[in-house]
Formats: structure tokens, C-alpha cells, sequence
């Protein structure tokens, strides 16, 4: 195996965005404001080839940090030991910047599910969610990231709300928080909540990266707005807005944009990109 890309071993507090192999060469000649990429661990899982020659060559240049999306944190079965272990050769040879995660599940009796199912916020989800993590820290021997969902649904017996349950795992684990502040406006929409309490309760002290990205409005079957956590459009300016009210209470952290469905022309991209970097600045400028 070639040897491991250079070792970046923190984020900056600039734009990063979602990596995606059509924007290869323009991201190495003309980034713009990006100064560091986020991958899907999934999609780098395999032996060889294109792909992993790509991310080599990128790791060169900028931080990465790897987001998985298949662990299922928080499904009743135990760890799949076969994706930890993939996960584990991934990480060991990228030496990436962060690995995070969600908070959610997505397997059952063997089955693998498409999507990042929700929990409900009790005592028991929260014993299992932390043993689970304990497992990746302790296999990968490195801290990780949780994040927070996006949500539909809020269960009648949950006991914790968000942000505390968030706090309570990480103070139990040791690991670090993401958090996503789209999932949080798509949250408050859907389950009729003010988006700015919830980040004025969240333990912004314990959060390593804040991701932005784009939702499609829809309505529910009353007729009242519905929010989908799409990643397929430009950020929308209520969630910019959100950004500006968390970077004034949190300061400057690394800012991700994620753009996974409909992916637009890397000027596109870089644009968003660069009004995160205002973003980044108006806290700055304030203090």
C-alpha cells in the first residue's frame, strides 16, 4: 500500500464542503475559500482504484473528515464488526482531521435500512448509544463526533430533550459533538419548536464541527410545512441566519457545506463556500 497522505490533525475554522469526484480538479486548482473536505466512509471502503488515488492526492492538500453514515449508533444489535473493521483500515491508512457519526439507527435483524432512523430519548437509548460509542473509540482509538437528526416525529417517551441527552452521551463517552444546524431548523419546523433555544441550550463548548446544507419544503398530512433534510439545494437564508446566531455564541468553527443530491457546477458550491466565510468573519469582527 502507498504511503499515508500528509497528517492534518485539526480542522480549520473555515468552509469545508462534501467532496464529490466531478469537482476533482477544479478543487485542487481553484478552491476558492474551502480549506478542508468532508468524504462518506462508505463510499471509500474499497481496495483500490480511482476514488482512493483521488482522496490520496487530496489528503495532501486539505484536513478531511470522514462522516459515516452506516454504523447505526443507536440500533439495539451490537456493532457490525466487519463495517467497524473496514472503517478501521479506512481511517488507519487516511489519518483523517475528525470521524463522526449520527445519532440514529439504520439496521435490524441483519438488514441494512437507507435511512437514519430516530430514537426515542430515554435512559435505555442512552446506556446503549454511549456503550456503542465506547466500542468505535476504543476499535478506531480515536474520539469521535455525534450528530445531531434531523426529525419528524417526536417519541411520547422520551424523558431527555435533545441537547441534553447530546451533552449527557458526550460527557459519558468522551466524544464530541457535530452539529448540524439545517437538521436543527428542519427540526424546529416539523416539531414546532424555536430553532434558537434549542442552540442556546446546546453545549456549543463540546461541538468540533457545525454542518449547513439545503431542505425541500413540503406539507404534512394536516397541511402544515413539512421540512426534508435534502442536502439538494443552496442553504436557505433562515438557516444562514440561524449560522450567524451560533457563530455569535460559539465562535468560529469549522463550517461545512453539504450539497449531496442535484449537485450544482463547483461555482456553485464555492459560493456557498464563500458566504460561510462571511459568516465566519462577522463573529470576529463583533468581538
Amino acid at each position: 500500500m502507498p504511503p499515508s497522505p500528509a497528517r492534518h490533525t485539526a480542522l480549520p475554522a473555515a468552509p469545508g464542503v462534501g467532496y464529490k469526484p466531478q469537482h476533482y480538479a477544479q478543487i485542487l486548482d481553484t478552491p476558492g475559500p474551502v480549506r478542508w473536505l468532508e468524504i462518506h466512509a462508505e463510499n471509500y471502503m474499497g481496495d483500490g482504484g480511482r476514488p482512493l488515488a483521488q482522496l490520496r492526492a487530496l489528503a495532501e492538500r486539505f484536513p478531511i473528515s470522514v462522516h459515516g453514515v452506516g454504523l447505526s449508533i443507536g440500533g439495539e444489535a451490537p456493532l457490525d464488526a466487519a463495517h467497524l473493521a473496514r472503517l478501521e483500515h479506512l481511517l488507519g491508512w487516511l489519518a483523517p482531521a475528525r470521524f463522526s457519526e449520527h445519532l440514529a439507527w439504520s439496521t435490524h435483524d441483519g438488514a441494512f435500512l437507507n435511512d437514519l432512523l430516530p430514537l426515542p430519548y430515554t435512559d435505555a437509548t442512552l446506556t446503549r448509544v454511549v456503550d456503542h460509542i465506547d466500542r468505535v473509540q476504543e476499535v478506531l482509538g480515536r474520539q469521535m463526533l455525534l450528530e445531531n437528526p434531523s426529525s419528524y416525529l417526536a417519541f411520547a417517551e422520551s424523558t431527555w430533550d435533545e441537547p441534553a441527552f447530546l451533552q449527557e452521551i458526550a460527557r459519558r463517552s468522551g466524544c464530541g459533538l457535530l452539529l448540524d444546524v439545517n437538521n436543527v431548523f428542519v427540526s424546529a419546523v416539523n416539531l414546532g419548536f424555536t430553532p434558537q433555544s434549542y442552540i442556546d441550550a446546546f453545549p456549543l463548548d463540546l461541538v468540533e464541527e457545525l454542518h449547513i446544507g439545503g431542505h425541500d419544503t413540503d406539507e404534512d398530512d394536516h397541511g402544515a410545512p413539512l421540512l426534508i433534510d435534502s442536502h439538494g439545494r443552496a442553504v436557505a437564508d433562515p438557516v444562514w441566519a440561524l449560522l450567524d446566531h451560533t457563530l455569535a455564541r460559539s465562535g468560529p468553527k469549522p463550517v461545512l457545506i453539504e450539497w449531496d443530491t442535484d449537485v450544482p457546477d463547483w461555482p456553485v458550491l464555492a459560493e456557498e463556500a464563500r458566504r460561510a466565510e462571511e459568516a465566519l468573519a462577522r463573529p470576529r469582527l463583533a468581538a
